[in-house]
């Protein structure tokens, strides 16, 4: 009783902290290329409106990177008092990966952090752009470095185990590194950054064309501006995203069949297999209850052949299979969003055609009811990628019960329930600030992040800058 609780509340630990940092460095990612694409636009062109929107959306990255960041310390501590084994087994080749993240990209991102924000207007134009893009790079090579380590978790290659203490020794960092699911995920998790940002701009300037037209006036040049972006955007990259997903699902056949049986909902190896659109899968019975399939479809999706063979459930052994209900239900919703964007990138396209763009209401009610799509998106995709490994927390290789900590239930329970209230409350508040600037329509001589106050650390007195003056300028010093 005391392993399975304790096992259970600190993987619903580690999956709730996960669940709230993952959506801020995929915030981060998409944004930082953003402001990136936006800068280098007004230089290029000079127009204004591009600036503008740089800083309107300056302002957002700021709180957005901020919370990435206190959130993702979080886990590093997880690892130490939740997943100790799993942290001395598997630290010879994690440990190295997430320390070369710190150093190649987190380093680089703090160290042009502070000109992109508030440099604007203190170094050259050049030297600025630069930082926004190094901050940008940063951003991309620390999501390389997290989504290797986490898909060598999936696929492991380049290691041998110790005999003596089972640790996991590394052999070659170039299989590590590139172990066989990571090309796949990296491509699929970077289009997904950029959509979730585009979808979220959209929503915002949806929000904002919904509000002139009802006041009886014409949105501003930069509420348009991002919205065509930001459809162009969903337009080019969500079908270029579902064609991602479908590498990545043929290489998850080929390196984790039991994943791809268990969100499919198949319980039975066949070829012309059908696609169950909906169900509801049973583990004690072994059967998918009140299906809705399609024939064949399963079969030419996985394989594209309609001839192929798909596995199933009963081919594992019983405690080697993930949670079925779970994954079928995270896989289709994901998917189910995917295809809603396409459609409204699609419809964005021709209107854009038909010259309606701003002046579709309908689209921009859609775009607004959209905006959280690429999070819920993201988050259904993990729940998939994650779970779908189970039993396992090094695929095959080490399982999920022999890598928690030796703690007990009470010490688990006490720590979940501060990081509830606290995360609560620090994301609450940082979601609050986010919507009451979303809420501001960006306008003509943005203004970004305050570069005129001044800085003080907590504690410290400010000195005046000006000299004194008058009669009483030297009192405090006679006394």
């Amino acid at each position: 009783m005391f392993g399975l609780s304790a096992l259970f509340l600190a993987r619903f630990q580690f999956a709730f902290t996960v669940g709230f940092h993952i959506v801020f460095p995929a915030f981060s990612i998409g944004l930082a290329a953003y402001l990136a694409v936006l800068e280098g636009l007004w230089l290029k062109t000079g127009r204004s409106a591009y600036l503008d929107l740089f800083k309107y959306w300056l302002k957002v990255f700021s709180v957005v990177f901020g919370m990435g960041v206190v959130s993702g310390l979080v886990m590093s501590y997880e690892f130490g008092t939740n997943w100790s084994a799993f942290s001395q087994k598997a630290g010879p080749i994690l440990g190295p990966m997430l320390a070369y993240e710190v150093m190649t990209a987190f380093f680089l991102e703090a160290g042009f952090l502070g000109v992109m924000m508030f440099g604007l207007n203190r170094v050259g134009k050049g030297l600025h752009f630069a930082a926004t893009c190094m901050v940008s790079i940063g951003t991309l090579i620390s999501m390389s470095w997290i989504l290797s380590s986490n898909s060598w978790m999936q696929t492991p290659r380049g290691y041998r185990i110790d005999e003596a203490t089972g640790r996991f020794l590394p052999v070659d960092w170039w299989q590590i590194v590139f172990n066989p699911s990571f090309p796949y995920r990296i491509v699929h998790m970077g289009l997904a950054a950029f959509l979730c940002v585009a979808f979220i701009v959209a929503g915002v300037a949806g929000w904002h064309l919904l509000k002139a037209r009802r006041e009886g006036r014409q949105a501003s040049e930069q509420v348009r501006l991002m919205f065509s972006m930001a459809m162009w955007m969903a337009a080019i990259v969500s079908p270029i995203q579902v064609l991602a997903g479908d590498t990545q699902g043929l290489n998850t056949l080929e390196y984790q069949p039991a994943k791809i049986a268990a969100l499919e909902g198949d319980w039975e190896s066949e070829s012309r297999a059908p696609e169950i659109l909906f169900g509801i899968p049973d583990m004690e019975s072994e059967t998918t209850r009140y299906k809705i399939a399609i024939p064949y479809l399963g079969s030419l999706i996985l394989t594209h052949s309609l001839d192929g063979k798909v596995p199933g459930l009963k081919d594992f052994p019983k405690e080697d299979r993930a949670y079925s209900p779970l994954l079928f239900f995270s896989f289709r919703i994901m998917v189910a969003l995917g295809m809603l964007m396409v459609l409204v990138g699609l419809w964005s396209l021709y209107l854009r055609w038909k010259g309606k763009l701003y002046d579709t209401p309908l689209l921009h009610r859609v775009a607004l009811f959209m905006s959280p799509a690429g999070f819920l998106a993201l988050l259904c995709g993990w729940v998939t990628t994650e779970v779908g490994r189970q039993p396992f927390t090094v695929y095959g290789l080490m399982r999920t019960a022999d890598s928690v900590s030796p703690i007990a239930l009470p010490s688990i329970a006490t720590s979940m329930i501060a990081f509830i209230v606290v995360y609560f409350i620090v994301f609450m508040g940082g979601i609050t600030i986010l919507l009451r600037t979303f809420a501001e329509e960006p306008h003509s001589g943005e203004h970004g992040p305050a570069e005129d106050q001044p800085q003080r650390a907590a504690g410290t007195t400010q000195v005046s800058h000006q000299p004194p003056s008058g009669p009483t300028a030297g009192a405090g010093m006679a006394e």
